[in-house]
């Protein structure tokens, strides 16, 4: 296996646990998410808009972390790597999403931590 590979697979499995635990943790304490984002983000955007804004950022999570699982797999069974680039292009529009969120509510150490996910994503997909 290339040294690429093995890379690629590594960084499918960290944005399949990030994902899908975040993304799945949204789904399991819906009320709190809402409750901390209206309280971070309520003052530089509508109710309604948080609320569109949670449920697209939880559905493109669960699915970028989902297609990184499954690209693992596909890749020890078929040797392709094209479920997990469409994993790392989903995460990498979330990615975005968050950023723009914290960046519009002054929230720059969560902007970072964001930017360093992102980073991460650009250099596997620097790998196709």
């Amino acid at each position: 296996m290339a040294p690429t590979n093995i890379t690629l697979l590594l960084i499918f499995f960290f944005f399949g646990i990030v994902f899908t635990q975040s993304g799945l943790e949204k789904v399991f304490n819906k009320k709190d998410n809402l409750d901390f984002l209206y309280e971070v983000l309520g003052k530089t955007f509508s109710k309604p808009l948080i609320l569109i804004a949670f449920y697209n950022i939880t559905f493109l999570e669960v699915l970028s972390g989902l297609l990184c699982f499954v690209g693992i797999f596909e890749y020890l069974i078929y040797q392709s790597l094209a479920i997990g680039y469409w994993g790392l292009i989903i995460g990498a529009i979330a990615l975005l999403i968050l950023l723009f969120g914290q960046r519009m509510s002054k929230n720059y150490e969560g902007a970072k931590t964001i930017a360093i996910y992102f980073i991460l994503n650009a250099f596997a997909l620097s790998l196709f």
